[in-house]
């Protein structure tokens, strides 16, 4: 449950990739609160449906849709039903990504092409299907998900930072090149959900969720970071927010 929260003055109409739990979900309750209307994509459509229930049950307003942000026409299928249902996007919160963590040397390239396409090529196709309409409305809000590890490099996390770095160095690239649409990066240190759980050695994955349990913020301060970037006034472009607990080095 949400507590309610004052509503903007605008009401902005957003849509979040890979909200069915963790960043995505918590940023989807906090701006729902706020009276923005919330597009869900994720593949885990029963998670959706019921965050979607929990939303409107606290008075908001959300709809869903299954979404592969590694796939373009899935992407773009996702914006063209935003439009279709609210009639513009203003916001697109690219949070949708995955962190199987190695040695470089064990060469899982699986997980390395895994990481490159819901990381990356997932970031880009956001871009894609959302910034054609922004810049035809004259306005819009691109805010891509990194991590801290877009600014640092840590064994076992090679390819993962490299995913990273290269989210910033596009979301740079675009905020320079826009002057319609406002850029940001949020990048979080270590947070709990479920990122951790999933790929990668287990031996590595286990000590990386030792050290998110320890280290780790919940979901809803990095919503939090999000919202704040989103609620700036038109012509404040919010470019990089780094978020981490107090206690992770």
């Amino acid at each position: 449950m949400v507590a309610a929260r004052p509503r903007l003055g605008s009401v902005k109409n957003i849509l979040i990739t890979g909200a069915s739990s963790g960043i995505g979900a918590a940023t989807a309750q906090l701006l729902a609160a706020q009276g923005h209307r919330i597009l869900l994509g994720a593949r885990r459509t029963e998670r959706l449906a019921g965050l979607v229930k929990e939303i409107e049950a606290e008075g908001g307003r959300a709809d869903h849709q299954e979404l592969d942000v590694t796939s373009l026409e899935s992407m773009r299928a996702f914006a063209a039903i935003a439009q279709e249902k609210y009639g513009r996007i203003d916001v697109l919160v690219n949070n949708a990504g995955v962190m199987p963590l190695s040695l470089v040397q064990d060469l899982r390239v699986e997980d390395w092409n895994q990481m490159i396409d819901v990381n990356l090529r997932g970031t880009l196709h956001g871009v894609a299907a959302v910034l054609p309409v922004m810049r035809e409305q004259g306005a819009g809000h691109i805010i891509n998900v990194a991590s801290v590890s877009a600014y640092r490099v840590d064994p076992t996390a090679a390819v993962y930072c490299a995913n990273k770095f290269a989210v910033r160095a596009l979301s740079e690239g675009l905020r320079q090149e826009s002057r319609e649409v406002r850029v940001t990066v949020v990048a979080p240190g270590f947070v709990k959900t479920e990122l951790t759980l999933q790929g990668g050695d287990s031996e590595v994955r286990a000590a990386t969720r030792a050290a998110s349990d320890e280290l780790g913020l919940p979901a809803s301060a990095v919503a939090e970071a999000i919202v704040f970037a989103i609620a700036q006034p038109d012509g404040v472009d919010v470019g990089e927010v780094v978020v981490r607990s107090t206690v992770q080095g």
